[in-house]
C-alpha cells in the first residue's frame, strides 16, 4: 500500500504510472452484476438480510460447487459475507484462542497471518520454494506441528506466487492436519482463475474443512466486497451470531447483483475474462524471464507472478521504488507477505490490460538494460 501511495502522489503531478502492485482485475463488474443490481435497486426495498445471506445465493452457490467441483455442499453450510476477508475472519474469530500456533505458508498473503494475530494467537510461517510450487506439504506440517498447534491456513491458489497444490497434495494435507486434532482453512478466493487445470477444493476431502472465498476475483467484483464461507453443520449457528455482531449482515445489493454471476451468462463473462488472464500470463512471464527476472515456475491460476530480483538486488523494498521513480512500473516487494527470501522477490500484478504490460516491460527494459 505504501507503494501505491507512493505511485498516486506521482501521478498527481503528472507522472505516469503502470499500477502492477494491487491484486484487482481491471475489467467492469459483469453486465449481469449491474442488470441484477439495477433491478433490485428500482424496487427500493434495500434492507438488512439475513445475517447468513439471502437465501437464493446460498442456493446458488451450492449449486456453483456442483458445477465446478461435482460436489454437494448443503445451503445450509453456506455462509454469505462481506468479502473473503469477513469470511477468514469469522472462522478466526470462532476457532483461534489465545496463544494458539496456527500455521501458514512463507511466503502468503499478509492480512492471514495479521487475522490470527487479532484473534491474539499466534502465525507461524513455514519457508516454501520453487520445489514445493511455495505450498505445504502433509509432511512438513507434521514435522512443524507442536502442543500449541491448532491448524492450518492452506491458501491453493496462492496469492503472492499465482500457485495451486497438488489435488493429492491437499487431500494428504486435510489427512494429516485432522489425525493431529487441527483444523484446515482453505483460502479459496482465487478458485476458477486456474490455467491448464481445474480448480481443487479441501472441501472435496472432508465436510470438516473451513473454505473461504470470494466474488472478488474469478467474477471480477472487487468493489462490491462479497465473499462466502463454507463451515461444518455444527458451527453455522456460532457463525451466525458472530457475523450479526462483527457487521450485521452482507451488502444487500451485492447479494442481489452476485446472482447474476451463477447464470450461464454470469458464467461466460467469467470464462472470458480467465482465458483473457491467461493469455496475458503467457505473454508477461515470458517478457520478464527475457529482462532477467527469476521465475521458477509459471503461475497456474490468479494473476501474480513471484519474481527473484537477486540478479538486481537484495532490498526488494529500494528496488520496488527505484523501478516506480525511474520507470514508473508500481509492484510490490517481497517484505510484504512474509521474511523467507523476501528480500530477494517482488510480486508483479498482470491484472491490468496487454498494452499496459507491454508498456510496462518496455519501460523496465530501459532501466534494467
Amino acid at each position: 500500500m505504501e507503494i501505491a501511495s507512493r505511485a498516486r502522489a506521482l501521478e498527481a503531478v503528472g507522472h505516469s504510472v503502470i499500477h502492477l502492485e494491487i491484486g484487482e482485475p481491471d475489467f467492469p463488474s459483469p453486465p449481469p452484476v449491474l442488470e441484477r443490481a439495477q433491478k433490485f435497486l428500482a424496487g427500493g426495498a434495500v434492507r438488512y438480510t439475513s445475517a447468513l445471506g439471502i437465501a437464493p445465493l446460498r442456493e446458488a452457490i451450492s449449486a456453483h460447487y456442483r458445477r465446478l467441483y461435482g460436489l454437494g455442499v448443503p445451503a445450509e453450510r453456506i455462509i454469505v459475507t462481506a468479502g473473503g476477508s469477513a469470511a477468514l475472519l469469522l472462522a478466526c474469530a470462532l476457532l483461534v484462542d489465545r496463544e494458539d500456533e496456527w500455521l501458514l505458508t512463507d511466503p502468503s498473503y499478509p492480512c492471514n497471518r495479521h487475522f490470527v494475530r487479532v484473534m491474539e494467537g499466534q502465525p507461524r510461517l513455514l519457508p516454501v520454494g520453487p520445489e514445493a510450487r511455495y505450498q505445504f506439504s502433509a509432511r512438513a506440517i507434521e514435522e512443524a506441528w507442536n502442543a500449541r498447534t491448532r491448524g492450518v491456513i492452506l491458501a491453493s491458489p496462492s496469492n503472492p506466487t499465482g500457485t495451486s497444490a497438488a489435488p493429492e497434495e491437499v487431500a494428504r494435507i486435510v489427512d494429516a492436519v485432522h489425525a493431529l486434532g487441527g483444523t484446515v482453512i482453505s483460502d479459496e478466493t482465487y478458485a476458477g482463475l486456474n490455467y491448464g487445470a481445474p480448480p481443487v477444493t479441501a472441501l472435496a476431502h472432508s465436510d470438516r474443512v473451513f473454505s473461504v472465498n470470494s466474488f472478488s476475483k474469478y467474477f471480477t467484483m472487487t468493489g462490491w466486497r462479497l465473499g462466502w464461507l463454507v463451515a461444518p453443520a455444527d458451527t453455522v449457528r456460532p457463525l451466525e451470531i458472530l457475523a450479526q455482531n462483527l457487521y450485521i449482515s452482507p451488502s444487500a445489493v451485492a447479494q442481489h447483483a452476485a446472482l447474476g454471476c451463477l447464470t450461464e451468462a454470469g458464467y461466460a463473462v467469467a470464462e472470458a475474462r480467465r482465458r483473457e488472464f491467461e493469455a496475458r500470463r503467457d505473454y508477461f512471464v515470458a517478457a520478464l524471464r527475457e529482462l532477467g527476472f527469476g521465475i521458477p515456475l509459471v503461475p497456474d491460476s490468479g494473476f501474480f507472478v513471484y519474481a527473484d530480483v537477486s540478479r538486481f538486488t537484495n532490498d526488494s523494498e529500494a528496488f520496488a521504488l527505484e523501478m516506480l521513480e525511474r520507470a514508473g512500473v508500481a509492484f510490490a516487494p517481497g517484505i510484504d507477505f512474509g521474511t523467507h527470501r523476501a528480500r530477494e522477490h517482488v510480486r508483479l500484478a498482470y491484472a491490468v490490460g496487454r498494452d499496459a504490460l507491454e508498456e510496462a516491460i518496455a519501460r523496465l527494459e530501459r532501466v534494467l538494460g
